[in-house]
This record gives structure tokens, sequence and C-alpha cells, in this order.
């Protein structure tokens, strides 16, 4: 085990160098001045120099990369050019809208998922089951931003139930808090959910159609039994890696969800930043975003170790 942790270990460090390299790259060859953007178009040459030697822009490249790296690692992600204040107290701000936001997303999809998943594959061919295809079919289908403006009409504005959009804040408290992030928790969550209750459902139907299913059945175990301790046990990989898979399409989805219910959330801040042309900001909420995917497969990777372990004994067998 301690060599299979060592190994993953490994090589998510591997990637996070790469994705912080390739996001510095990309950024560094767009085109447009952060200096000149932060002066306007009718600022002097000498003006725009020394900013850029203020903000550090005129030194190589590679120095500046090496720079970059050396501060994240010490949790100096440096200073915004536009706001003026530390990138991690920005970062800060915005991730405790964003992270519950995800979480919630994530929870719902799952708890949602996985009995509909369940219980298609347990009545095929039923009425159950094709109610659930239907919906699956449908919410992979919609679009969450089109979910999004629907709940806002119908939730918000008709019903008036819960707020049509920005954050109330924790300092209010936990309820009006998660009441502002309700609605675009369950727009994030149900095109996720129908995608995993597809996957749950096929998972499911090829494990109860295994020999040892069949062996619990034979033994005097009932359907339900045989269908909870091993059919949906053994399914679960394959939902696992989807649900890993999942959590970067919920950061893209995140972005404009964002933007949809006008929540400050890490969303909105790279939109802004990006058009502000606030580099700094943009590159280390990336590679922070990056990182918080590698992390979750590198989750999903302990996940497997612990459903199966055949897996770790192969790895630690190499």
């Amino acid at each position: 085990m301690t060599r299979f942790l060592l190994r993953r270990l490994a090589v998510m460090l591997a990637t996070v160098l790469v994705a912080s390299l390739v996001v510095f790259t990309v950024l560094e060859v767009l085109p447009g001045d952060p200096a000149e953007v932060m002066l306007g178009v009718g600022a002097e040459p000498e003006t725009v120099a020394a900013l850029r030697h203020d903000l550090g822009l005129d030194r190589p490249a590679p120095e500046r990369y090496l720079s970059w790296i050396a501060g994240m690692a010490i949790g100096d992600f440096g200073t915004s050019y536009t706001y003026g204040v530390p990138v991690s107290e920005l970062i800060l701000e915005r991730a405790v809208v964003s992270l519950p936001l995800a979480l919630l997303a994530i929870l719902l999809s799952t708890a949602i998922a996985i009995p509909l998943g369940v219980t298609a594959a347990a009545r095929r061919g039923s009425a159950v089951d094709a109610a659930v295809m239907g919906f699956a079919q449908i919410g992979v289908a919609v679009p969450n931003f089109w979910l999004g403006l629907l709940f806002i009409m119908l939730f918000a504005v008709t019903l008036r139930w819960l707020p049509a959009g920005g954050f109330a804040g924790w300092e209010a408290g936990p309820g009006p808090a998660l009441a502002s992030l309700t609605l675009p928790a369950v727009a994030l969550a149900l095109p996720q959910a129908a995608i995993l209750a597809r996957v749950t459902r096929s998972a499911v139907l090829e494990t109860l159609g295994e020999d040892y299913v069949r062996t619990a059945r034979a033994k005097g175990l009932t359907r339900q039994a045989a269908l909870w301790r091993h059919a949906v046990r053994n399914a679960l990989i394959p939902v696992v890696t989807i649900m890993g898979l999942q959590f970067s399409f919920l950061i893209a989805g995140t972005i404009i969800i964002e933007s949809v219910f006008t929540l400050p959330g890490l969303g909105r801040l790279i939109f802004q930043a990006i058009a502000q042309r606030d580099l700094i900001v943009v590159k280390n909420v990336i590679v922070l975003l990056a990182i918080s995917v590698i992390v979750v497969n590198f989750l999903v990777d302990l996940a497997y170790g612990a459903l199966d372990p055949r897996l770790r004994s192969l790895v630690d067998d190499r």
C-alpha cells in the first residue's frame, strides 16, 4: 500500500508541474500587455515600461516561471494587477462560494443518480426503468445554464421560494447562504446525475450477470441482499471513475453557473481577470483548479484500491 501511495503521489506532483508549465506558457503567448491594459491606450511608453518593471514582467520567462512556482509552494501567489491585493486573499474570498457549490452539486448528483441507477437495473424493462432512462436522456441533453435560467423563472420569480441570484454570505448564517446556493447546485447536479444514473445502471446490470451473484442467490441470499451486498459494491469502480471525471466538468460548469446566478465565486473571478488581463490571477486560479482535479483523481485511485484490493496488489508487485 505504501508503494501504491508513493507512486500515485509522484505522478500527481509531476502532473501538477506539467499543468503549471502549460498554463504559464499559454498565457505568455497570448497577445496583450497587462501593463498597457492597466494604464490605458493613451499611456506613455516610459510609464508602461516602468509599470512592467514594477510588476516583474520585463524579466526572462524562465525566471518568472521559477519565481512563480517557488512562491506558490510557500503560499505566496503574488499581487493582483487589478485589485492591488494578494491573489491568495482574492482566491480565499471566492473559494468560500465555489467550493460549497461544487460540493453540494456532487452530493446532490450522487444522491440522485445511484439510487435511480440501481433501481432501474433491478427493474430492468419495467416502467420504472423506462422512466429513469427517460430522465437520464433529458438530463444529458439539457445544458445546465438553461436549467439555471428555468429555475430562476420558476422558483425565484414565480414562486419566490429562493433567491434569483447573488450570495448572502456565510456571515448571514448557513440558512441564507445555502438558500443562495441551492438553485445553482441543482442546476449543476441534474445533468451530472443523468450521466451517473446511466453508468450506474449499466454497471449494476453487468455485475448482476456475474457468477458470484448467481452463487450468492443459490446459497439463499434474497434478491435485494445479493443486489446491494455484491452487485452494487462491485459496480462502484466505473461509477467512481465517472464521478472523478465529472469533477472537472463541474469546475467548468461552475464558471457558467456563477455568471447566471451572479455568484462571486472563482468562476466569475477568472472571467473578470481574463477581461482585465490580470494574468497573475488567471494563472494562479487555473492551476489551483487543475490541482483540485488532480487531487480528486488521486482520491479516485485510492478508492479503486479500497474497492478492489487486487489493484493494490498489482501495483505493489511491479
